[in-house]
């Protein structure tokens, strides 16, 4: 295998002999199925991506409700290989998580947020939202009830749903460490994506994602796709062994971490952890396209 296939976004299985039509030029030896990917949307909940076919491995990553992927081949038991298509990340997905159709035009933008059965309050929540989940204007008035205003939507299944206005207020001028801060507290979930749980990758990519930069999923990957930098200001990554963090300045950092098993925000070289992260660091990186 070429040393520039990287198993987190190749996709391929030896013990099936089975890789995506991509790498058929990267492949030696006869025997291999080459797939052409399906495309696929994440459900009305978050998805969970495996490193495994089986729930009691690892999560990877996780897809957000509506967000676009793609389907490689089936799996055993009911999963899928898939692909995550903002940052190419693999894995393994359970088949009745998924749905077909195009991405919603509206973007939640609140943290956290539920879709509700009807426009009031007191009715079921009928779904999970967070920031970056896509859902559908549907057809009808936005109603107001007791001042409040009330959004008619479609969620990723065709369901229809209602989630009030101030959950899909345009976010403006985003400032990315100001917007991280906001994540505060946020449970430590590996693999997470969300403001329901995430880990500290999770947290500056969909941070970036909403200003505007699409950053890959891992810290590794995120540290060689921006520019090495000597001093860090406001907005920029610090980077440690398996680790990354968000500048606030040029010795705060907030990131998402599993000593505190939530998110944090440190000074790099004060306290016995602020030491230790001190001590680890490999270097800032700074988005510059």
């Amino acid at each position: 295998m070429s040393p520039d296939l990287d198993p987190r976004v190749h996709a391929r299985d030896d013990a099936t002999r089975t890789a995506e039509a991509t790498l058929r030029q990267h492949l030696e030896g006869d025997g291999w199925t080459f797939v052409t990917p399906t495309p696929a949307l994440a459900g009305n909940a978050r998805v969970s991506l495996r490193a495994a076919p089986s729930g009691t491995s690892a999560q990877v990553s996780e897809a957000l409700p509506g967000e676009a992927l793609e389907v490689l081949w089936d799996g055993p038991d009911g999963w899928q290989r898939a692909r995550t298509l903002h940052d190419g990340y693999l894995g393994w997905v359970r088949r009745d998580a998924l749905t077909v159709g195009t991405s919603g035009e509206l973007t939640v933008t609140a943290l956290r947020a539920h879709a509700y059965a009807g426009p009031k309050v007191s009715q079921p929540v009928v779904a999970e939202l967070c920031l970056g989940s896509r859902v559908t204007r549907a057809d009808g008035d936005v109603i107001e009830e007791q001042r409040r205003r009330w959004v008619p939507v479609r969620l990723p299944d065709g369901t229809g749903a209602w989630v009030q206005e101030v959950v899909l207020a345009p976010l403006g001028s985003v400032d990315a460490a100001a917007l991280a801060l906001r994540f505060l507290d946020t449970p430590y979930v590996w693999g997470g994506r969300s403001a329901w749980g995430l880990d500290c990758s999770g947290l500056t990519q969909v941070v970036f994602a909403r200003c505007g930069h699409v950053l890959p999923r891992d810290a590794d990957q995120q540290q060689a796709a921006l520019q090495a930098i000597e001093s860090p200001r406001r907005g920029d990554l610090a980077f440690f062994p398996g680790h990354v963090g968000l500048m606030l300045d040029a010795s705060r950092m907030v990131h998402a971490n599993a000593t505190h098993m939530r998110v944090t925000v440190e000074t790099l070289g004060e306290g016995d952890y602020g030491r230790r992260l001190a001590a680890s660091l490999e270097g800032y990186g700074r988005w510059t396209s």
